[in-house]
């Protein structure tokens, strides 16, 4: 080596610089960039396949010097003038590039953002961790951060550099354990993974960002760097409306979709809608049926479709499956400006072991427990969330926090909250360890749910939080000052096996199981309840909801037409899985589409029909949806009627100027001058029959009926009615 290339490595040691070309060298601007020897000013830069490099003046592009390749691995120098300022033009074999140099620039996380990192209440990770388009100095590019602390070199790789790990090693900030580098030149829409040697020096494989903001479609696995722009909002009347509307009270009808198989385009590959598309034929569909939301299941970037969502790794990105990131908020503006909002499943629980996600991200367990008996769902072959960790809190509080501020989401709904709360959840003898006082009670995510829930209500007053929790655990939806976890709704989940039960009971058997269908009241208002028939109850050999009536063609469409009135008529908010609505006749196939031929049978579109009339009336009527979260808007009027199988309740506002009466009978014998007593004297008028005609019944009505002074059910007034076969009757109250 001349002796000009060795000034030009002085201080430098030769087992260093091999690292640095291997791209095994942990503190890459150490070497790299612009270094003060003496009363010289050195600039190195490492570009492996270069045939030369000129360095520029930033400012007047003109050259300053020709760069001295000083290492075989394609590292260049050169001496330069100390207040000059300068960039690369770098002659490839097959072009020449102008770039600035990507080591010139200093530390680029603050100390408060490193602290808040660790201590896991930094929760505008979007905008901090991951790809941030941006500029430093006057220089636009992308800057980079990922969470490693265990690795010992991070590179970013991607289109821009070939994906050589040896071009952009990243900073280490030891205070955080955070990797950083602003690339100048980047911006929205490039490529990009992290290449991670482990603390032992071995290569891992190519990691997708944890705080990525767009994702590849699957099967591709690469992270996008996301625009910063704003997006175009319309929803301004919607944020000004919820932001006054009381949290719990009102009709809250939900449409729950799983969007890749709502309606597939079968002259196109049988492929799915994309969000534009969902925008225009999904939002006006639930607006015409009257649901005041559309759930969607998980819409975060996934691997595997079959998960259906509920194995995700990109936990700030929407899906790329559907369109871009400011597709998805087009799709929530249109919500919005049809009414409707938008709630998000969202899973906290657990992730998927792909190599190229979280597991194992740095070489360590770093987002999951070590032990496996902590660690590893059996169930479903995932990992489970370390909530030990301050970062791995943070991570997921400002995930949730991604939906809800950013893309204006109106609620979260927390998946397997029970595999959460129980350390031997779904665990034998000896697969699961006790917390610190010996119980199976997961402490972690006992406070996890409350901080998070604190934080959101904090942050999000009206945003609503909602959690799958199949047990007994008490008070989850009590705040967390009374010792709850916080959620605002629970799903009803022994309702809905109960009453679907009872459902597929042949109506002369029911009298047998009539407390069946009564006994969810009397647990009805220890939670804020959601009444759920799910994409579970519709899967795995369990058919569809119709497919569960019994009975011949007739009957099975009038049981569920009772059933649907009679859910309607509980306490409790509603939600219906897509399909279920048009009374598919099949299991709903994720791979397939809703079953919307059948709509060309008068007795499928007659279901639709009724749920287009049950979620009317549910909105118009304060009396259908005061008692929902406060039992002193219902009562029984006929719940001991088991020889019969006739339910009657009431259901009144809170003034009690609104009164309804829901009348359900489960047997396929019309009744007559079948009395009940109620509450008020005058004309109690039939307001929606489930075997009305249009709905493909039978007809029998009682139009308006008037109060006598005959006792009945203790009650010194009644109404006499006529009840037709397997039919559930509103009727309401009507002064003299």
């Amino acid at each position: 080596m001349s002796s000009e290339r060795a000034d030009l490595l002085v201080g430098l040691d030769p087992g260093a610089l091999d690292a640095l070309v291997d791209g095994r060298h942990g503190d890459p601007f150490s070497v790299l960039g612009r270094h003060r020897t003496g009363d010289t000013t050195i600039v190195r830069a490492l570009f492996p396949g270069a045939l030369g490099i000129d360095l520029l003046h930033r400012e007047s592009n003109a050259v300053l010097s020709r760069m001295e390749p000083v290492h075989r691995g394609g590292l260049f120098a050169a001496c330069i003038d100390s207040h000059a300022s300068h960039r690369f033009r770098i002659s490839w074999p097959d072009a020449v590039q102008e770039t600035d140099d990507a080591y010139s620039f200093g530390m680029l996380l603050g100390a408060l953002d490193l602290h808040l990192l660790s201590q896991g209440t930094h929760y505008n990770l979007g905008r901090t961790l991951g790809a941030v388009p941006m500029e430093v100095e006057g220089i636009a590019g992308v800057r980079f951060a990922v969470w490693a602390p265990k690795a010992s070199r991070v590179s970013v790789v991607g289109d821009f550099n070939s994906w050589d790990a040896r071009r952009n090693p990243m900073r280490f900030r030891h205070e955080g354990g955070i990797w950083e580098i602003f690339i100048p030149g980047l911006g929205s829409g490039e490529r990009y993974k992290y290449e991670l040697l482990d603390a032992a020096g071995n290569m891992l494989p190519q990691k997708a960002d944890p705080v990525a903001r767009a994702s590849e479609a699957a099967p591709a696995t690469a992270s996008i760097v996301a625009s910063n722009e704003p997006f175009n909002w319309s929803d301004h009347e919607w944020m000004r409306a919820r932001s006054s509307t009381p949290e719990l009270d009102g009709a809250m009808s939900i449409y729950e979709v799983h969007l890749g198989s709502w309606l597939r385009i079968l002259e196109d590959g049988n492929r799915s809608l994309d969000w534009v598309e969902l925008s225009q034929r999904l939002v006006p569909y639930a607006k015409k049926l009257g649901f005041t939301h559309v759930e969607l299941m998980p819409i975060m970037e996934h691997p595997f479709g079959g998960s259906w969502g509920y194995q995700p790794l990109g936990m700030f990105s929407p899906t790329g499956r559907y369109g871009t990131p400011e597709d998805f908020a087009y799709f929530v503006d249109r919500c919005h400006n049809c009414q409707i909002g938008v709630i998000l499943d969202w899973v906290p629980a657990h992730f998927p072991t792909d190599i190229w996600g979280l597991a194992r991200f740095d070489g360590s367990a770093l987002y999951e427990y070590e032990d496996p008996r902590e660690g590893f769902h059996r169930d479903w072959n995932t990992l489970i969330y370390n909530l030990a960790r301050n970062e791995v809190r943070g991570f997921l509080i400002a995930s949730a926090l991604e939906w809800l501020e950013h893309y204006h989401v109106d609620g979260l709904r927390v998946d397997a909250v029970a595999s959460m709360l129980y350390r031997d959840y779904s665990r034998q003898e000896g697969e699961w360890i006790p917390n610190r006082y010996g119980g199976r009670e997961n402490l972690e995510a006992i406070e996890f749910f409350k901080h998070l829930n604190s934080i959101i209500h904090g942050r999000c007053p009206h945003a609503v939080t909602m959690a799958e929790e199949s047990t007994a655990w008490p008070g989850v939806t009590r705040s967390p000052e009374e010792g709850g976890l916080g959620f605002d709704f629970k799903w009803n989940m022994g309702w809905m096996n109960d009453s679907l039960s009872y459902m597929g009971e042949d109506p002369v058997h029911r009298r047998y199981h009539y407390g069946t269908m009564t006994f969810g009241m009397i647990y009805a208002y220890s939670e804020h309840f959601v009444l759920p028939l799910s994409h579970d109850e519709v899967v795995h050999g369990k058919g569809s909801i119709l497919g569960r009536m019994p009975g011949d063609a007739w009957q099975r469409f009038a049981n569920l037409r009772v059933y649907y009135g009679f859910m309607w008529a509980h306490p409790g908010k509603k939600l219906l899985f897509m399909g279920s609505e048009i009374g598919q006749p099949a299991e709903w196939d994720h791979d397939g589409s809703v079953m919307w031929d059948v709509l060309d049978l008068p007795e499928h579109a007659a279901v639709q029909t009724l749920i287009r009339d049950l979620n009317r009336i549910y909105i118009q009527e304060p009396a259908l949806q005061f008692g929902d979260i406060d039992p002193s808007g219902f009562e029984w009027a006929v719940v001991d009627d088991a020889e019969n199988s006739v339910l009657a309740l009431l259901r009144c506002s809170a003034d009690q100027s609104s009164w309804l009466m829901a009348v359900s009978n489960f047997t396929p014998v019309p009744r007559h001058d079948y009395r009940i007593g109620v509450p008020r004297q005058g004309i109690w008028r039939e307001i929606l029959n489930t075997d009305a005609r249009e709905y493909g019944g039978s007809g029998l009505a009682n139009g308006e009926r008037w109060t006598e002074q005959h006792s009945a059910h203790g009650r010194d007034a009644s109404v006499s009615l006529v009840l037709p076969p397997l039919a559930t009757m509103f009727l309401r109250w009507e002064a003299e």
